[in-house]
């Protein structure tokens, strides 16, 4: 464990970077840290760790060469001036990713990969071994039920990893997951994401095809088979035996709840939707690897109700549900809402999805959205003008989002207000509303429409 240090963080705002200087304090080290801005919950995280700075922005004078670690943020520049400072100092910098693999590097190190799927097989496997009361670190990138913390540093045997593919630092710009040298990893899919970062679709695939060159000969990839682009990857580089492929678990959904079957029963599961039978089959073949029987698998995955922001129940009654989830990417999308279809095979859904990241309002990008909204029986789409704007991009026309998801019948709101009163001027009868958006529909009371549709 690392202990006894004084490292300071350039840019600690992040919700991984808080996490971690914490993590590093409460191991007894010295930390600081510097940031330009602070939102909650890290602000109020790093206040109640002492360790929310006196005032925002960047200092050279706390840059010093008593330091023994600099941690730099991808939110920082490569002009900050404590950045500089620390350079023109010779102090040791490295990058959250990097520092993870120092401080892992004796152990078993597990890596979840792939464009979606990762926070919530990342949560399956934590949960798993938590219930088990099993030993172990982690680094994962949402906060979720259970665990306190983000990251957490001990003498655990392993780490699990959610591996990121965006680009680490200012001053690295290759993906995160190629820092931390996995032994044991899956990649979920490949569906292109980071337009902003990729700019074509063979670029953000080679990130992938590094990641896999990194496997040890004693190590292993799972991949999933149901991916194209992943097994045409596979079969590019020659389909080496210690890359495995997986599919969903086996399931059956009776009076609208799934059950996993296996060779000793069903086993009833708190999730649902063909993505997330692929995201516990690969779960399982990891904890399998970590000497997790199949019986202990299916006897502590039933108390999973599932990652934060990932399919969240909002709230029901006997006619309607109400669900809430992360999903922006055209994959994400299209898993979400099919699910929610198939496991109220007796219930019409409206799905709304809010364009908010760069990727999904860029004109460019928009059409890797054909054919993922047909589920949902009415289709409905939210972008907000100011974040089009803030953003630099020409705002999306309803006939262009039309000829893009390949569906007519598609409406589009840009006003909080009338997306709301068309929601609320429906009948839920047999009826369930899914929202998904890594945005706020530019202020919709969500709590309100709900409340609305189940009373």
């Amino acid at each position: 464990m690392i202990t006894n240090q004084r490292i300071h963080f350039i840019a600690i705002g992040g919700a991984v970077m808080h996490n971690l200087a914490i993590c590093l304090k409460n191991l007894g080290n010295n930390v600081s840290g510097s940031d330009d801005a602070f939102f909650d919950p890290s602000k109020t995280n790093l206040k109640d760790h002492g360790l929310l700075p006196e005032e925002d922005g960047w200092h050279e004078n706390r840059i010093n060469s008593d330091l023994d670690l600099i941690i730099l943020g991808m939110h920082a520049k490569a002009d900050n001036p404590e950045l500089l400072k620390a350079q023109g100092l010779g102090l040791k910098i490295l990058s959250f990713p990097e520092f993870i693999f120092e401080a892992s590097k004796d152990k078993k190190r597990v890596v979840v990969a792939g464009s979606h799927g990762k926070t919530t097989i990342t949560s399956m496997i934590m949960h798993v071994l938590k219930s088990m009361d099993k030993e172990f670190d982690y680094l994962v990138g949402a906060q979720l039920e259970g665990f306190d913390q983000m990251v957490q540093l001990t003498d655990a045997p392993y780490i699990i990893i959610e591996g990121d593919e965006y680009t680490t630092s200012p001053l690295d710009l290759t993906p995160k997951f190629l820092h931390y040298k996995h032994d044991l990893a899956l990649i979920s899919g490949i569906a292109w994401d980071h337009f902003n970062v990729y700019p074509t679709i063979d670029n953000y695939i080679d990130q992938f095809r590094k990641f896999i060159d990194l496997t040890p000969a004693n190590g292993k990839v799972f991949y999933a088979q149901s991916d194209k682009a992943l097994c045409d990857l596979v079969k590019d580089m020659g389909s080496p035996s210690n890359l495995i492929p997986y599919g969903p678990h086996e399931s059956v959904i009776k009076d609208q709840e799934t059950f996993l079957l296996h060779e000793n029963g069903e086993t009833p599961v708190q999730v649902f939707g063909q993505h997330n039978m692929q995201n516990l089959q690969v779960a399982k073949y990891i904890l399998n690897s970590l000497e997790v029987t199949d019986a202990e698998f299916y006897h502590h995955i039933q108390s999973f109700a599932g990652a934060s922001k990932r399919m969240e129940k909002l709230g029901e009654n006997e006619q309607s549900t109400v669900f809430k989830d992360f999903a922006h990417a055209p994959s994400k999308l299209k898993a979400t809402s099919t699910a929610v279809k198939d496991q109220f095979a007796n219930r019409s859904l409206v799905a709304c999805i809010e364009l908010h990241t760069f990727s999904s309002l860029n004109k460019a990008f928009i059409n890797q959205y054909e054919s993922t909204f047909d589920a949902p029986d009415e289709a409905l789409v939210f972008i907000n003008p100011k974040t089009v704007a803030a953003k630099g991009l020409e705002m999306i026309s309803e006939d262009e989002l039309k000829k893009a998801f390949n569906r007519t019948d598609i409406k589009l709101f840009t006003q909080a207000g009338v997306l709301e009163k068309h929601l609320l001027s429906q009948k839920w009868e047999a009826k369930n509303l899914l929202l998904m958006s890594s945005g706020n529909y530019g202020g919709l009371d969500l709590e309100m429409i709900k409340n609305s549709i189940l009373n």
